[in-house]
């Protein structure tokens, strides 16, 4: 399927998702808030997709929001009489866009962000909602909103403090300022730093193979279980783990790795 936005390419057990508007630095316009929705929902639903990894054409990861584009679909930025009419009409589009990247953490297959050059504001919102964040030596994020008299809606302030903590979080939410790869690899927001756009695209390919390595379902559960136990109790996170396991063993995928190692070899995982 044709995305104005995104270019998806199926490669089992790999999918790519591209930030795909390389002339405006994939600055994200009204159908990138849209088109993530059914891209993520057709890739949760592929069982021939295992991982999906997530960059952007061109340049850069991307610039972040397309302000003068999305203007059209948010009229309610420029009224000049800020009632409350406006502003309830106003929270339902906010929400959908929080879709745009909640859709990635709710795809049960692990997204790994594969990101070089800018990683801004809405670009980070996104990389945020993916799994794993791996970069290019040249990438430089920033959480830019207050730059630009935003507060951050869509997600990052709610998931960044769980990835570097809160004292970065604030820090970059309060500066808005340009951080390095390297310092994001400092403080945990990436994982991991290649030389350039073609070694990062290989690293995070073999990142990819190696999580399609293990059983798809235990993969995906884990993903499940980590994502509810954010702001929860460790016994909250016990109780619901306890229930996760519960159900998905036994399974073939486990009567299989019992047999691999007895028989000396490499299993070969279904997710059944």
């Amino acid at each position: 399927m044709a995305y104005e936005f995104y270019e998806v390419e199926k490669k089992p057990p790999i999918a790519w998702v591209y930030l795909n508007r390389p002339n405006k630095f994939n600055a994200m316009h009204p159908p990138a808030w849209k088109e993530s929705i059914p891209i993520f929902e057709d890739l949760d639903a592929d069982n021939e997709i295992k991982v999906v990894i997530v960059s952007g054409r061109g340049k850069c990861f991307s610039a972040g929001i397309d302000l003068i584009a999305m203007a059209g679909s948010m009229p309610e930025l420029m009224t000049k009489e800020q009632m409350g009419g406006v502003k309830w009409r106003f929270i339902p589009k906010i929400k959908d866009m929080q879709e745009t990247n909640t859709c990635i953490e709710r795809c049960r297959k692990p997204v790994i962000a594969a990101i070089h050059g800018y990683c801004i504001g809405a670009g980070l919102d996104m990389a945020t909602a993916c799994d794993i964040r791996l970069a290019s030596k040249d990438a430089s994020f920033s959480l830019r909103e207050a730059g630009v008299a935003f507060v951050a809606d869509v997600g990052v302030l709610q998931r960044l403090p769980h990835i570097v903590g809160q004292g970065i979080t604030r820090e970059l939410a309060y500066t808005a300022k340009y951080i390095t790869a390297q310092r994001a690899k400092e403080v945990l927001l990436v994982n991991d730093v290649f030389e350039d756009y073609e070694s990062l695209m290989k690293g995070a390919e073999q990142l990819a193979l190696e999580i399609c390595d293990n059983s798809p379902t235990a993969v995906q559960a884990s993903k499940d279980v980590l994502n509810f136990c954010i702001g929860k109790t460790i016994d909250d996170g016990l109780k619901y783990v306890a229930s996760i396991s519960a159900n998905i063993v036994p399974s073939k995928d486990l009567m299989e790795a019992a047999t691999a190692m007895m028989e000396k070899r490499k299993p070969k995982f279904t997710g059944e």
